[in-house]
């Protein structure tokens, strides 16, 4: 950890921003005849819609992204931090201009910015839209909330989740199969210019929130409390239409290898800024895995259902559920025990039971009815599921009758600071 930290410190504030003057490029001079031809003649129909599923999502993403940085600019406590962000800011407008003139003059998706935003819309998957609908709530935030913690929580949806572990990936993606075909020269171009946006912009935010944790220790539990709450939407980013695979393969690679360069990236990112992941609090990711071995059980709760959009009931099949459980196993904090043993059973109106037991620091989830309880969570499976999945609040299935708990009132609260809430 401390090789990356050292490195960041040799990185000033002021080096960003001459970064910033020595690269500037215009995306209103980009050439997309070639790519136009290219488009109409040399890409397969599904490699088209495949394309644009992707695309749109830069699209939207860099549109929402320069609309929500204004915020930051504010919160941001130094001078220098605040130059740097109006910089970034105006990269991100042409990010936007770039892959709107790619919409309007090669896709030929709608004849103005509103009408490509218009009619891309439907290609943004249920992961994305929640993220960045994440994303403006947490620049209204800022705008109530200029503080340190605040501002860390935004660095890090907006320069690590966003910017580190879904749109780096994506990048290096789209660069790779369009050199390696030599396809697509006028957007190619652009999208090398993009990258090194982008990694300027990365580069930045691990700086000023390793700063800003240095500053302010209470910035390492804001920000986890983040990562937990935007873990059920990530996941599903990159989820393809109708879990079509060939959405990726058709361009060369894997949703699998899709996922696993995302979760390095912010691995590397946090790492970076004096944050390990695996130090964080009640994170809901196993790391003492292989980064394969976690994708591989991301991509069996999504398509089971756990994760991701609703679509119908999610599957109960064991090993679901096992992975289900020890999700929510690394999920807890211990330090909110207190010291107290702390039993919650869940007993499903249509799954087999399991329980939870907190007890000296450690965490572990069995099968079946616990000998003794603290509290019982009774409840139907696919509501469960629809809370650990980010797509239902347990506050209002509690008031619905959906989610019924019984015992220790002590323990329904310690419940609620175990998970972090």
């Amino acid at each position: 950890m401390a090789q990356p930290l050292q490195m960041l410190q040799r990185v000033s504030y002021d080096d960003l921003y001459r970064r910033w003057e020595k690269g500037n490029w215009s995306a209103t001079e980009i050439d997309f005849g070639e790519d136009r031809r290219q488009w109409r003649e040399d890409f397969s129909e599904l490699e088209r819609q495949a394309a644009l599923w992707n695309y749109a999502m830069f699209l939207h993403g860099e549109d929402s992204v320069a609309d929500n940085l204004s915020p930051f600019i504010d919160a941001a406590p130094r001078e220098e931090h605040k130059y740097f962000l109006a910089t970034q800011q105006v990269d991100e407008a042409r990010h936007a201009v770039f892959f709107g003139r790619f919409m309007r003059e090669v896709v030929e998706n709608g004849e103005s910015y509103a009408g490509s935003l218009e009619a891309t819309r439907p290609q943004l998957t249920w992961g994305f839209k929640k993220v960045f609908a994440r994303l403006d709530r947490m620049a209204d935030e800022l705008r109530r909330d200029r503080s340190r913690t605040k501002l860390a929580q935004g660095i890090a949806l907006y320069h690590i989740v966003i910017e580190a572990s879904l749109a780096q990936p994506g990048q290096h993606f789209i660069e790779s199969y369009l050199e390696e075909r030599e396809i697509l020269p006028g957007f190619r171009s652009g999208m090398a210019n993009v990258a090194l946006d982008e990694q300027r912009h990365i580069g930045f935010g691990v700086k000023l929130l390793s700063d800003l944790v240095e500053e302010d220790p209470e910035c390492r539990d804001a920000v986890a409390e983040l990562l937990r709450e935007l873990f059920p939407y990530t996941a599903a980013v990159f989820v393809p239409p109708n879990w079509d695979r060939r959405y990726s393969e058709v361009f060369g690679f894997t949703i699998e290898e899709i996922f696993a360069e995302g979760m390095r990236s912010m691995e590397t990112k946090m790492r970076s800024a004096g944050m390990p992941l695996e130090q964080m609090p009640a994170m809901p990711i196993r790391f003492d895995l292989s980064v394969e071995e976690r994708v591989r059980r991301a991509l069996v709760l999504l398509e089971a259902g756990v994760l991701g959009e609703k679509n119908g009931r999610p599957s109960s099949e064991p090993e679901v559920l096992e992975l289900l459980f020890d999700s929510l196993r690394t999920s807890v904090d211990p330090r909110h025990s207190h010291g107290r043993p702390t039993t919650i059973q869940w007993e499903f109106s249509d799954a087999e039971p399991w329980y939870l037991r907190v007890e000296n620091g450690d965490a572990s989830v069995s099968r079946g009815q616990a000998p003794h309880t603290d509290l019982t969570l009774r409840c139907s499976y696919a509501d469960w599921v629809d809370v650990m999945g980010g797509r239902a609040d347990p506050r209002a299935l509690m008031l619905k009758g959906k989610l019924r708990p019984r015992g220790n009132p002590i323990a329904l609260w310690r419940m609620q600071k175990l998970f972090g809430r």
